[in-house]
């Protein structure tokens, strides 16, 4: 009998998007990061779903750190359009930025052929003691940043449990 790997931690996913948060389109991104986060063995507590505004964000923030997951993935708002807010938002929440992760997924997904993702103002920090990662919308910036993202999780998430 073969055992499951351990789960590493709990998450949370923020989908910043207007037009979801208003009930004018269906979300299709929170599923998928749902998905990829289960696949590298956190455990999610839920997708929550904001409009582009810099207090729902930073609540959303805010409640996920008091909530204690270990690591916040929010999805959108990470572009130069005046509605995208999210870095500027996320930048009041975090205590300490990790300014190479947020590199090293803008690399990848411009690399990997994801505008959205080589132009994103995402930020990547620690508020407390949860990793906060901002990614691009798109499907290809999601995918390519969890895959750039998911082998420095476990690592992170156990520097700062003291585990490390």
């Amino acid at each position: 009998m073969e055992m499951a790997p351990p789960q590493i931690g709990r998450a949370l996913v923020v989908v910043v998007d207007d037009r979801v948060s208003h009930g004018e389109r269906e979300d299709s991104i929170g599923p998928l990061v749902t998905e990829l986060l289960e696949e590298a063995r956190l455990v999610v507590d839920g997708v929550v779903v904001v409009p582009g505004d810099p207090v729902a964000i930073r609540n959303a923030l805010n409640t996920a750190v008091i909530g204690g997951v270990d690591l916040v993935v929010t999805v959108g708002g990470t572009g130069v359009s005046p509605r995208d807010v999210t870095a500027d938002a996320t930048a009041g929440v975090l205590d300490r930025p990790i300014p190479g992760i947020a590199e090293a997924i803008r690399a990848s997904g411009l690399a990997a052929g994801a505008v959205d993702a080589g132009l994103s103002r995402g930020l990547v920090g620690v508020s407390g003691s949860t990793l906060v990662v901002n990614l691009a919308p798109s499907r290809a910036a999601v995918r390519d940043g969890m895959a750039t993202l998911t082998p420095l999780v476990s690592h992170v998430i156990s520097e700062l449990s003291g585990l490390e």
